[in-house]
């Protein structure tokens, strides 16, 4: 049985989905942008502020879940241009210091025009 998970500490879905989903003792999130949940709005311009942005969005859906940012176990990393890869992981490393497993794609584009996207499956 699946449970949704909802907080109003992060953005609010931008489609037909939840924040997250538990299954048995794991959470996966959804993707995050760079959303500021108070505004609705893409306020960072920069990869460095975007990635703080979908980090702490993520970290307050883990929360909210009963988990949080240490027992995530993979990330899917999704960067609209490979050349912000070593200023993602600068930000990236501050939050995932247990380092999960990760995959880190280059897309096209990415909703609302950002330039990343990450999802995660934690441990409850």
């Amino acid at each position: 049985m699946l449970k949704k998970v909802y907080t109003e500490k992060a953005p609010e879905a931008i489609g037909p989905y939840s924040q997250a989903v538990i299954c048995q003792n794991l959470i996966f999130t959804s993707g995050q942008i760079a959303i500021n949940p108070l505004s609705g709005a893409v306020e960072a311009e920069t990869i460095e502020e975007q990635t703080e942005q979908v980090c702490k969005n993520l970290s307050e859906i883990l929360k909210a879940s009963g988990s949080d940012i240490s027992k995530v176990v993979k990330t899917v990393c999704y960067l609209s241009d490979m050349d912000n890869f070593a200023k993602f992981n600068e930000v990236y490393a501050k939050y995932f210091t247990l380092k999960p497993a990760r995959s880190c794609v280059a897309v096209k584009t990415l909703p609302k025009n950002v330039l990343v996207e990450v999802d995660a499956v934690a441990e409850i």
